[in-house]
């Protein structure tokens, strides 16, 4: 429920709603193969970390040198600005559509994003992880009948959502931006470095060796299960309404549409399941991705692992960080943010679709629990899809800036 609710942010919601909108339900496949592929590097992770007992960034960061450790600060850094930005700016857009209390948007924007970021540093840092637990069933309980409830309510060709899952296709465009718009859901379905997370709640668990690996591929089965469902869902959604807008504005517009189709009831519908998806992701975010710091931090001073307490200053300090720096995007052009955020995001995926092909491609390190053939030819696939991904858009980012 965890990796489901923190992996589905306003980055997922307006790729897929687009995507359905330019694209029709016959692209639904693109979001099974993007659930998959996400499982394939979760369950990859968790395999490493219960059989050497280390975190994934343990793993790289003792074994591949301090390249990996220069690598993984740089993005870090930016990952966590950018994607804070994000998640702030469109809380703050549901926040503002579903009480328009200010005079404009932007003000409104800018006041429930604050609000919202603050409230999940409080909640964070009061409740710790089994209030974080308690609020995250809540949160994707609400997001997940609220959508597929809206989804369904629509109507839609239910003989044209079925052939569009087993019969791969990229319906042609006006444009000629088919295959753009497909790589992006399949890249825009699960999360990025939050995947990284799950090990550090697995750890919160109890689950500390192989022997928990069953169940942990249970989880897993079952939290991108809930993504694909969830992401079908918002293509069906974009694939009945004409759509404008990007980002965080998406909220608004698509609530609207949404609105004359089911009137005022499927408006409320619509925004309270997007709320509670963009805030269990912010709430996501806040809570896990501190660990990752902790955890590169402790490395750094003793070069040695050490489970994460999320009490000491490291993960608190950070976590103060994540949920106050960011809210500087609320007044800047966010065009730019969106865009650089998109670029670290795509090129994580192949990072890290590498580096499992190193670390549990050694039998000295995993032993009989090294990639299988069927394995290593997913994580070749993944390393592939997603640099064809992530290359156009460094070209589109070096145009910008260089021009």
């Amino acid at each position: 429920m965890l990796v489901a609710a923190t992996g589905v942010g306003a980055g997922d919601l307006a790729t897929a709603a687009f995507t359905g909108h330019q694209l029709g339900v016959g692209i639904v496949w693109a979001v099974l193969l993007g659930a998959a592929l996400k499982f394939v590097l979760n369950e990859g992770l968790t395999r490493w970390q219960l059989v050497t007992g280390q975190t994934l960034l343990e793993g790289a960061m003792l074994r591949l040198g301090w390249s990996a450790k220069i690598i993984f600060a740089i993005y870090f850094v930016l990952w966590s600005y950018f994607v804070g930005s994000a998640l702030i700016s469109a809380c703050g857009a549901a926040g503002h559509a579903i009480f328009p209390v200010f005079a404009d948007a932007i003000t409104g924007k800018r006041a429930f994003g604050i609000a919202h970021s603050l409230a999940g540093l409080v909640l964070v840092f009061v409740g710790g992880f089994r209030l974080f637990e308690s609020l995250m069933r809540v949160a994707i309980s609400v997001m997940f009948v609220t959508v597929v409830a809206t989804a369904v309510c629509i109507a839609p060709d239910w003989m044209a959502v079925g052939k569009g899952l087993v019969i791969p296709q990229i319906p042609p465009t006006a444009d000629g931006t088919g295959l753009d718009w497909t790589l992006a859901l399949i890249g825009g379905v699960g999360g990025t470095l939050t995947i990284l997370c799950y090990g550090y709640w697995i750890r919160e668990k109890g689950r500390e060796d192989i022997a928990a690996l069953p169940a942990c591929r249970i989880d897993l089965a079952v939290a991108y299960g809930f993504t694909a469902i969830f992401g079908i869902a918002m293509v069906i959604i974009g694939s009945t309404i004409h759509i404008e807008g990007r980002g965080a504005q998406l909220i608004v517009v698509l609530a609207d549409r949404l609105g004359d189709i089911l009137g005022s009831t499927g408006r409320w519908l619509l925004l309270a399941g997007i709320w509670a998806a963009l805030f269990s992701s912010l709430l996501g975010v806040w809570q896990a991705v501190p660990y990752l710091f902790a955890d590169f931090w402790q490395l750094l001073r003793h070069n040695e692992p050490a489970k994460v307490n999320t009490q000491n200053r490291s993960y608190r300090g950070y976590l103060l960080l994540l949920a106050t720096v960011p809210m500087l995007g609320l007044f800047r052009d966010f065009k730019q943010v969106q865009l650089i955020y998109s670029i670290f995001g795509s090129f994580f995926l192949p990072l890290l679709a590498l580096v499992l092909l190193i670390l549990n491609g050694q039998v000295a390190w995993v032993g009989k629990y090294r990639n299988r053939p069927v394995t290593i030819g997913l994580l070749l696939a993944t390393l592939a899809i997603f640099l064809v991904i992530a290359a156009p858009k460094t070209w589109v980012a070096a145009r910008l800036f260089l021009g």
